[in-house]
């Protein structure tokens, strides 16, 4: 998938995770939401960088674009759901942050197998 040959989607996903951190860290310190915006935000500061890293690693690493990806999709999903509950009252889908935690975890995961492993000659 070409997609995942050219991880530079890396970095424009790291830009709207890690600004979506920062507005989060702002309205959790500014519209009363400590306890469900600040996890999300902190969630999104954690990724976004990793994010850049794995645009910036190509083909290096094994698989950096599938743990980009998967780093992407739990992201919006754990953080977006916390921020559903904050706004709206309900999360976008029953488990959305818990499934979107385990895609994280799984993706870190991912991404520890294909540092050991050869990247492609």
């Amino acid at each position: 998938m070409a997609i995942m040959r050219d991880n530079r989607w890396a970095a424009v996903a790291a830009g709207l995770v890690g600004a979506a951190g920062v507005g989060l860290a702002a309205a959790a310190s500014h519209a009363g939401g400590e306890a469900l915006l600040r996890p999300a935000s902190t969630v999104c500061l954690a990724h976004a960088p990793a994010l850049v890293a794995l645009a910036l690693a190509g083909d290096r690493i094994r698989l950096a674009g599938l743990v980009a990806l998967g780093m992407s999709v739990g992201t919006l999903l754990f953080a977006g759901d916390l921020v559903a509950r904050h706004f709206l009252g309900t999360g976008l889908f029953p488990m959305a942050a818990p499934t979107g935690g385990m895609t994280l975890i799984a993706s870190w995961l991912v991404l520890a197998v294909g540092a050991v492993v050869p990247p492609r000659s």
